[in-house]
């Protein structure tokens, strides 16, 4: 009869994981981390948040947007696939501090602030553009074309289309970015 080693899920095991030492310079989740850190003015967000007195402390708004960021930026849509994430995926539990906040409160922040959080986006993906993060990438998910809330230039070549569950910006050079899908 052959030998196996036996196989004891009952035992507890300690793995040290440096959620700092996750987000290696150069990758997309380090990028997403920087931008959102040192480059993105998140004040738009404060006026929501009327817990100062009381009520319980909440999930920071950079950490749900790093969230999402990649969370889109990985295909994921669904505010229940993002909770996944935090729980079971090293890398979203580094750019979420250790936090798993629940699919409610994903979804909440994603349609209760929809336009700082279109705002927010449309800077990031300019700021990476400036900064040559994106390399002549084409983020195409959707198109439906709006007036670009990025711009507000009289007669800006810009353009941004949305739909249901994303949108796009578009330049005069051919760059064209975009998030969520269409349908």
């Amino acid at each position: 009869m052959p030998k196996y080693k036996p196989c004891n899920y009952d035992q507890m095991v300690m793995l040290p994981i440096s959620l700092e030492a996750q987000l290696v310079p150069g990758s997309l989740e380090y990028t997403i981390n920087e931008v959102v850190e040192k480059h993105v003015d998140l004040s738009a967000f404060d006026a929501r948040y009327n817990n100062d007195e009381t009520g319980a402390t909440a999930i920071h708004p950079k950490t749900l947007l790093k969230i999402i960021l990649l969370a889109y930026a990985r295909g994921m849509l669904s505010s229940r696939q993002m909770e996944r994430a935090c729980l079971e995926n090293v890398t979203f539990m580094a750019l979420a501090c250790g936090y798993a906040p629940d699919h409610s409160t994903i979804a909440a922040f994603v349609s209760s602030m929809q336009e700082e959080v279109k705002s927010v986006f449309c800077n990031v993906l300019l700021l990476c553009d400036q900064l040559g993060l994106l390399g002549g990438s084409h983020f195409s998910l959707d198109g439906v074309k709006r007036a670009d809330p990025c711009d507000q230039r009289e007669g800006s070549d810009r353009s941004i289309s949305s739909g249901s569950r994303g949108g796009a910006i578009g330049r005069d050079d051919g760059m064209r970015f975009s998030w969520g899908t269409s349908g």
